[in-house]
């Protein structure tokens, strides 16, 4: 197996499992509880539990991105390219679908049980576009300032912050987002409603990457 094959494959399986835990915990939380607070709170564990273990499993295997906002940002400040960029997506996005297909089989559903949960309001797609520059921000802020073992830990507890302080829950992730889709449980989305989040996620992708050169520069000058 080539050096790319093998990350590619390590982003196939990290966002299967990342999306597993999204799904599966959302689904386990509506079984567990009646109250919407209480499904929230599980679910935003859950995901920063998850996230945590997954990047400090993959990150030496291929940086753990499982996001194609990270891998484009990534690419726009030279740290692969593009041939590793659209593997990588492809990876996350084939990836993430199999994740929740596996989440809906282990829970009794239809492997695909598309979303029919309404997320279309403007202030949820803002939303999104604000959890996706925070979430870029806090990544490469950690990593370049020589603090990448705890980059698992910084990424967890933003996604857990961010199920609560944004509207939107947090997707902050175009393949995540696309993924969702095919599950009408608590962390779905319809489809008709994908495209406003992964457009306000590349924006804010776009917004992030000039923010990042320009904060967090990889030869600093005093």
């Amino acid at each position: 197996m080539t050096p790319l094959a093998r990350k590619c494959l390590a982003e196939f399986v990290g966002t299967a499992f990342l999306l597993a835990g999204v799904v599966g915990s959302g689904i386990m939380a509506e079984r567990l509880s009646t109250d919407v607070g209480l499904q929230l709170l599980q679910n935003a564990l859950a995901t920063g539990g998850v996230l945590v273990a997954l990047i400090l499993t993959f990150g030496s295997a291929s940086g753990a991105h499982f996001n194609p906002a990270v891998s484009i940002a990534e690419r726009a400040t030279g740290g692969i390219d593009n041939q590793t960029l659209v593997g990588y997506i492809v990876a996350q996005v084939a990836g993430g679908i199999v994740g929740v297909m596996a989440a809906n089989i282990m829970f009794d559903l239809s492997a695909v049980n598309w979303s029919t949960k309404d997320r279309s309001a403007g202030n949820l797609v803002f939303a999104d576009g604000v959890a996706t520059l925070g979430l870029l921000l806090v990544i490469f802020g950690v990593v370049r300032s020589d603090k990448a073992a705890s980059v698992a830990f910084a990424v967890g507890g933003y996604i857990t912050g961010a199920y609560y302080f944004t509207s939107s829950t947090s997707f902050a992730n175009p393949a995540v987002t696309v993924a969702r889709m095919f599950s009408d449980t608590f962390a779905g989305i319809e489809p008709a409603s994908a495209p406003g989040f992964i457009l306000s996620q590349l924006v804010a992708t776009a917004v992030a990457i000039p923010l990042i050169k320009i904060l967090f520069p990889t030869d600093p000058t005093p």
